[in-house]
């Protein structure tokens, strides 16, 4: 059986969630376990493709990344010469479990979860007011929208705030004395990026600049009509004080680019083009972000930036942006029966989200007390 050791840890591990939003949203229970133990050395275990979102935090002293191909056995291996004296493991994982089992780090804090429970020293329970996130079968879908008067939402009440996935995380600090109050997800924007990027995608500060976030990684289900978004664009592109942003992976240029209108003088496409830190900063430039419930949003959220929100198949009760009730940041959804259905294809003609118009969007915008919004 291991020894738990009970002295203040010097090493601690955070192994790192592997999306995106999940990693911001993520980022107040790091900062709590900083200042939970502000004298230890905090290195944080990611994928690769994230390690750019972590390499200022202040709550972070090394970022150790590892890429697809890389086994557990070969992780495991790597960190057991670092020594750790506390692993906080963040994902529900399997994987991430037996990384820090078998790197042989004593104390091993994580969630509850099947197949995993064994490997930790401390199995964390939900936090009071943790709501699943069911993905609906197509059939259920079908049935509650055959009813003549279906409500919205299956029926059932909306989650209070507790059920934040920000709470997910902080929970994980209980049994290590830590506060669990919620914070903002925070992310830095590191000055010298910022001004690169600013050169870079010609970011004029002068001008007001909108940002426009139209993929999806999880899938199609998430997204708002492309054509939506370009008549977004085509309102825009009229005033002359105005600029547009198209952000996105690699995935999403032929998209974005579908957004350019035929005179691109005043449209950037930063997707496919930066790195993660780039794309905060692109996101800091911007006056508000018009997006879909994804990575980016998050993102923009933690670095400042106001978001508006087009929510469909995914609940902006648990993944909504920022600190919840924050009032910088606001979503929009349309109440349909079938929502949310946490599914990456819509078998319905993505009613929650074609129910959306632009005009609703533009009017949203408009009570947001946004500095472009009332320059004539």
């Amino acid at each position: 059986m291991d020894t738990v050791p009970t002295s203040d840890p010097d090493r601690i591990l955070v192994r790192g969630v592997n999306w995106l939003g999940d990693a911001v949203m993520s980022t107040p229970a790091v900062l709590r376990l900083r200042e939970r133990f502000p004298s230890a050395r905090i290195a944080l275990l990611t994928q690769g493709k994230l390690a750019g979102l972590w390499a200022d935090h202040p709550a972070i002293d090394e970022v150790i990344s590892f890429q697809p191909g890389e086994g557990v056995w070969a992780v495991a291996r790597r960190l057991r010469s670092l020594r750790f004296d506390l692993a906080v493991i963040l994902p529900n994982s399997p994987r991430s479990a037996m990384e820090a089992f078998f790197a042989r780090i004593p104390r091993r804090v994580g969630g509850r979860w099947p197949w995993r429970n064994w490997m930790l020293t401390d199995v964390v329970e939900a936090h009071p007011g943790a709501v699943a996130m069911r993905r609906r079968d197509p059939a259920e879908i079908a049935a509650v929208l055959s009813r003549p008067k279906a409500p919205a939402h299956w029926g059932e009440p909306l989650p209070g705030p507790a059920a934040h996935h920000i709470h997910q995380y902080l929970r994980l600090l209980r049994p290590l004395g830590g506060c669990v109050d919620p914070l903002p997800p925070s992310i830095g924007v590191n000055p010298r990026v910022l001004s690169e990027t600013r050169a870079r995608f010609e970011i004029d500060p002068s001008r007001g600049w909108i940002g426009i976030n139209a993929g999806a990684e999880y899938g199609a289900a998430k997204r708002w009509p492309a054509e939506s978004f370009r008549a977004l664009v085509a309102q825009w592109v009229r005033r002359p004080d105005l600029g547009i942003l198209l952000f996105g992976g690699p995935a999403d240029v032929a998209l974005a680019e579908s957004l350019v209108p035929s005179d691109p003088r005043q449209v950037r496409v930063l997707a496919g083009k930066t790195t993660l830190p780039q794309l905060a900063a692109g996101l800091k430039c911007c006056a508000v972000v018009v997006t879909n419930d994804t990575g980016p949003m998050h993102l923009a959220a933690a670095v400042g930036t106001p978001v508006l929100v087009l929510f469909g198949s995914t609940s902006p009760e648990l993944t909504g942006p920022g600190l919840p009730g924050d009032p910088r940041h606001r979503f929009l959804r349309h109440e349909v029966a079938c929502s949310p259905c946490f599914l990456r294809e819509c078998p319905a003609n993505l009613q929650c989200l074609r129910g959306i118009p632009p005009e609703r969007v533009l009017a949203e915008l408009g009570k947001m007390n946004l500095k472009w919004a009332t320059t004539e």
